[in-house]
Formats: C-alpha cells, sequence, structure tokens
C-alpha cells in the first residue's frame, strides 16, 4: 500500500510528462529521420560528426528494424517509442525479479519499478527517447533462457539487439565457455537475415562502413563518460590513458576469472554478477560509457538479496549512486568542484563499483586460502554452510542437482 502510489505515479510522470515534454537532446529525431528516408529511397548516413548533436549510427538491419516508425506522424512514433521502452523496462523488472524468487504480488516489485524509474538510466532513455529499455529487456531475457536451457531462444533477444545496437555482444562468452552453440544461431543468423534484406533496399549502406562505423571506434570528448571520453576533455597525457584503461582491465579479469573459477555453479549470482562486470567494463575502457548505460548494471544491484553478493557494502551502493542517480551537481558558487562532480560521478561510479567487486573476491579468496578451504569455494563458512536465497527456484542455484556447500565447490 505505501510502495505502490509511488511506483506507478513515478512511471506515469517519467514517462508520460517528462518524456512526452522532451528535452534539447532528442536521440529520436536522427531515428526517425532515417526512417523515413530509408522507406523513401533517400540517403540514411548523413550525418556530419563534427557536430555534437545526437547522430544516426544503427546499421542498416538496425534500420530496417526501426523503419514502420516512419509511416507515423512525428509525435505519435515518438510517444509510441517512450511506451514501448516504458514497457520494456517494466517487464525486465518483472522477468528479474521472478529469477531472484519474488513476484508481482511481494513489496520487492512496486519497489524495484520505483528504484529503476527514479534512476537517470531510465529517466532519460525515456526523455531522450532511444532504446536502452529494450536493450535492458534483452540482457534479462538472455539471462532467463540461459537459466532455463532454453537455449534457441536465448540467441533471439541478443540477434535482435546486435542487430541494431552491439551493446550485449560480450555476453556470448557465457555460452560459448559451455560451448553451447545454439545461442549463437540465432545472435549471429538474425543480424545476417536482417542486414541480407536491408542492404540492397537501402541507397546508401556502404556510407555506413565507410564513415558511421571508424566513427563508433573513436573516443569522443563530449558526453562519454568512458576513461577515454574524459581523458579527451580534460587532456590526459595518452601514457596515463593507456595506464588507467590497462589497470582496470587487469581488475576485471581477475574479478572475472574467480567469478568463473568458484561461482559458475550458482548460475543466477554468476551471470547476473559477471554479466555486469563485462558490460561496465565495456562502457569503461572501450570508446564510448553514456550514463543511461548503466541501466544493464541492474541484474548486479539484484543480487543483492544473495548473502553471497559482492554488493552487500556501503561502498558498492556509493557507486551505484555515481552512475544511477538522477541528481545534478552543478553548483553556483563551487563552479568547477559542480562541472567536475557532474561530469565525472559516472566514471567514479563504474571504476569503483569494478574495484568492489574486485576487493570482495580478492578478500575471499585470502580468508580461504588462508583457512585452507579453497576446494570449499570463496564463501565463507557462515555463508556457505547457511546460503540464503530468499525464494529463488532451485534450478536456478544449481541447475545441475548439485548440493550446496563442499559436494558443489569440489567440483
Amino acid at each position: 500500500m505505501v510502495a505502490w502510489p509511488f511506483a506507478v505515479l513515478t512511471v506515469i510522470h517519467r514517462t508520460v510528462i517528462l518524456a512526452f515534454n522532451g528535452a534539447v537532446t532528442n536521440d529520436f529525431l536522427p531515428i526517425y529521420t532515417a526512417a523515413q528516408n530509408f522507406l523513401n529511397n533517400r540517403d540514411v548516413y548523413l550525418d556530419n560528426f563534427n557536430w555534437t548533436h545526437p547522430h544516426y549510427l544503427y546499421p542498416p538491419s538496425g534500420t530496417l528494424m526501426i523503419s514502420p516508425l516512419g509511416y507515423m506522424d512525428y509525435d505519435i512514433a515518438r510517444r509510441t517509442y517512450i511506451i514501448i521502452n516504458a514497457v520494456a523496462v517494466l517487464l525486465a523488472a518483472y522477468y528479474l525479479l521472478k529469477l531472484f524468487g519474488f513476484g508481482i504480488r511481494s513489496v520487492a516489485f512496486p519497489v524495484t519499478v520505483l528504484a529503476m524509474f527514479s534512476t537517470e538510466s531510465v529517466s532519460n532513455t525515456l526523455i531522450y527517447t532511444n532504446m536502452n529499455g529494450l536493450i535492458f529487456l534483452a540482457e534479462v531475457l538472455f539471462i532467463k533462457f540461459l537459466l532455463e536451457r532454453r537455449l534457441w531462444w536465448a540467441g533471439v533477444p541478443m540477434g535482435l539487439t546486435i542487430a541494431i545496437k552491439p551493446i550485449l555482444l560480450p555476453l556470448l562468452v557465457f555460452p560459448f565457455l559451455k560451448k553451447q552453440w545454439q545461442p549463437f544461431m540465432g545472435a549471429i543468423g538474425i543480424p545476417i537475415v536482417l542486414l541480407t534484406i536491408a542492404w540492397p533496399l537501402s541507397k546508401d549502406p556502404a556510407r555506413f562502413v565507410r564513415e558511421t562505423a571508424p566513427y563508433l571506434a573513436e573516443s569522443r570528448d563530449y558526453f562519454n563518460s568512458a576513461i577515454s571520453g574524459n581523458a579527451a576533455y580534460y587532456g590526459l597525457p595518452e601514457w596515463l590513458i593507456l595506464g588507467l584503461r590497462g589497470g582496470m582491465a587487469v581488475i576485471v579479469l581477475i574479478s572475472l576469472w574467480l567469478l568463473f573459477r568458484y561461482y559458475r555453479h550458482e548460475e543466477l549470482f554468476f551471470l547476473c554478477t559477471a554479466a555486469s562486470v563485462i558490460l561496465t567494463a565495456q562502457f569503461l575502457i572501450g570508446s564510448l560509457g553514456q550514463m543511461y548505460y548503466s541501466m544493464l548494471m541492474f541484474p548486479l544491484l539484484m543480487t543483492v538479496v544473495m548473502r553471497n553478493s559482492v554488493v552487500r557494502n556501503w561502498p558498492a551502493w556509493l557507486a551505484a549512486y555515481g552512475f544511477l542517480t538522477f541528481d545534478m551537481w552543478y553548483s553556483v558558487p563551487w563552479r568547477q568542484f559542480g562541472e567536475a562532480a557532474q561530469f565525472l560521478r559516472t566514471t567514479f561510479g563504474w571504476t569503483l563499483i569494478l574495484i568492489v567487486v574486485f576487493v570482495v573476491l580478492i578478500n575471499r579468496w585470502l580468508d580461504a586460502r588462508r583457512l585452507g578451504t579453497l576446494h570449499e569455494g570463496l564463501d565463507p563458512p557462515y555463508i556457505r554452510d547457511d546460503v540464503e536465497y530468499s525464494g529463488i527456484p532451485e534450478r536456478y542455484r544449481f541447475p545441475e542437482g548439485r548440493p550446496a556447500g563442499k559436494a558443489a565447490a569440489a567440483e
């Protein structure tokens, strides 16, 4: 009774008021223009990348997928796109909570929805009108289908997102490590089929390869929270940029190795934690990281209900504040500090969350080695002997039927 009014009205406010109102930044306009140009056999890739306004960056396969928007009036198309993404976030929240044993009747659902729609990630996805809500749903469905061994279906959301924006592509490492070939059929096949159809229907598809693709590999110095983006903005030397990116890469690789080595049989915890670590590393170390990408880290934050979660500590949530908050830190009396805090808080948050995961795992490894219990896993005895899963379905804990404790860790 307390949470539902806040959740429902926050969803309505973000979707119908703020998003329908719009903002100076309009990610939807280039999408709508490209859809109309595609349908009318006009050039699609016309952007001047020296300008800072939103560019159209989807490949021809993505243009084909968004082309139905071009049949609508602009305002109707934009509002439809906003509602689709809002519904996608709600569906993703529902399925993510179901994975952790919470239903729509539990207090966790309205609290989670309220928290998600209060973040910058969801709010600006709707206000700027881009497709991050659909990508978040695809991420959750991919994890869900892997856990349920619906491997053919797992490739479908992955393939549909890769055809537009390959941001989830690194997550294919999970079926690759388990030698599961079925997800790759959809993940690779769907983009190829759509590209094969779209290429002859597009007037200028080669310009995407010649001009847009190289731009995507560059690190721009505006609206970019990646290390390279902030370094370009502040004029940092190249050796420092390489050092920061290299240092974070080492931290990420060690964390992923420890997760795979000691937690891969606890598949829900492993997939949600490792997927978020991989994607955060991509945002931070790659060429482009924007704050609203942080929506894809919700699975990691959701593991807080698990007793062996790596985010059951205050530094993890200090980091989350950095990359999720809708607060503005511009300051009138302290202008330089305010601008730095506003520009760097996302980078700080992503960096800190990766360091937190690394430190927690390393400390568990060191403690287990000191106690001589590495063969039993990294969890301390008080966690290992009485694992608290908050009603998580049995099949998501040890899908191969392994019992918790020594038998599971010994393999």
